[in-house]
């Protein structure tokens, strides 16, 4: 029997990277028992009530500050992996406490440092790349941002068994950028996160969250890269046509968010843009069903997964035509150059005028959903770990 552990060290405040976790969790807890026997450790304890619910054996691994400082002191030193690996097992408390558990892969999915700073064997998920292929934007590239990033997507290609990519395009992209082995990079497309199914939205909803009656919905961060500048260009566009036209935004009131506010007020569109703030997924997936549609102007990839809650939800979708997004999404959804305004327009004048295309949207979206869940998620992660021990 093999044993397979999973290292869960993000937190709810992580977003995506906690929900990945999650829909990993829920893979590994499916693996056959007469064939694996499951660990799950865990160094954040927003994961302890939520591992009462598997019947997977559980461990805590507390993270200290004195860990973590002293891992990042060693990278900022630029300090050799090779080395540190060699003797954290004997002097970083951490590592100490790792190592005495023996399993025979262990599965990252938050795509940490501890894949490789750990030495064990390991299968680490690698969600994008953007660091290299759209440097323009700061929150990638700035302040020694681009340099970290490498250092550390470089080490997780040379220390681990394995990495999980999102797509076909995520998978090229990691081979063309550190020169790994194409059967070491293995393709698992996301899947919805477990909050979206569930049941519908409660009546009044809109009310309690002083939602418009009709509405197109963004959820993002303000980052640059998630383009909320040109959607509002285009809602700016669209003012003559669509005078009722209304837009809601949720993510909590940081990054960019002062400077999309100005935008908003510079362009005369105070009365058609909702700023909603940090709402919690519950909330996230009453919006979607109470939504017109989803836009997503992003400029990064290679894929989404709003889009996948989108679908379960069946809200029609209206995406950036990058990277893996029209492989991932095909049919179900509508595409455009997320650099023009003019295509960003023209993709919500049809959504928001067109009720036949909606319901078309989303009906394609549903049957796509449910074409790969979480039980094809189940056993493909089951494919990969089998190709990895072998």
């Amino acid at each position: 029997m093999k044993k397979i552990g999973l290292y869960l060290g993000s937190a709810p405040s992580d977003g995506g990277a906690f929900q990945y976790g999650l829909t990993m969790l829920d893979a590994v807890a499916a693996l056959p028992s007469r064939e694996y026997d499951v660990l799950v450790t865990y160094s954040s304890l927003s994961w302890m009530e939520i591992l009462k619910k598997y019947t997977v054996s559980v461990c805590y691994i507390p993270l200290s500050l004195y860990d973590r400082n002293i891992a990042l002191w060693w990278r900022r030193f630029r300090l050799s992996t090779g080395l540190w690996r060699n003797i954290a097992k004997s002097l970083h408390p951490f590592t100490k406490r790792f190592m005495r558990i023996k399993c025979d892969l262990w599965i990252f999915p938050s795509q940490d440092i501890w894949a490789y700073r750990l030495p064990v064997p390991s299968l680490c998920a690698i969600y994008d790349l953007m660091h290299r292929y759209e440097r323009r934007f700061p929150e990638v590239s700035a302040y020694g941002r681009y340099e970290r990033r490498e250092a550390h997507y470089q080490d997780i290609c040379r220390w681990s068994r394995g990495v999980v990519v999102d797509s076909n395009v995520g998978k090229q992209q990691v081979i063309e950028s550190y020169g790994v082995q194409p059967d070491k990079v293995h393709v698992l497309p996301f899947v919805p996160p477990k909050y979206v199914y569930s049941n519908t939205a409660p009546l009044n909803f809109d009310r309690q969250l002083s939602l418009p009656e009709k509405f197109i919905f963004y959820p993002a961060q303000f980052w640059a890269h998630k383009n909320h500048s040109n959607l509002i260009k285009a809602v700016a566009v669209l003012k003559d046509r669509l005078p009722d036209l209304k837009l809601v935004f949720v993510g909590s009131k940081k990054n960019g968010y002062k400077s999309i506010v100005k935008t908003v007020s510079d362009l005369g569109l105070k009365d058609s843009i909702f700023f909603l703030g940090y709402v919690p997924d519950e909330d996230i997936k009453k919006i979607y069903r109470c939504a017109r549609a989803m836009v997503m102007p992003t400029f990064f990839g290679p894929t989404n997964i709003p889009p996948l809650e989108a679908f379960v939800l069946g809200c029609p979708v209206a995406v950036s035509r990058i990277y893996g997004m029209p492989s991932q999404l095909g049919a179900a959804a509508l595409f455009f150059d997320p650099r023009s305004v003019a295509e960003i327009a023209e993709a919500i004048f049809l959504l928001w005028s067109n009720d036949l295309l909606c319901q078309q949207l989303s009906k394609l979206g549903k049957e796509k959903a449910f074409k790969w869940d979480q039980y094809k998620f189940n056993a493909r992660l089951l494919n990969i770990i089998q190709a990895i021990l072998k």
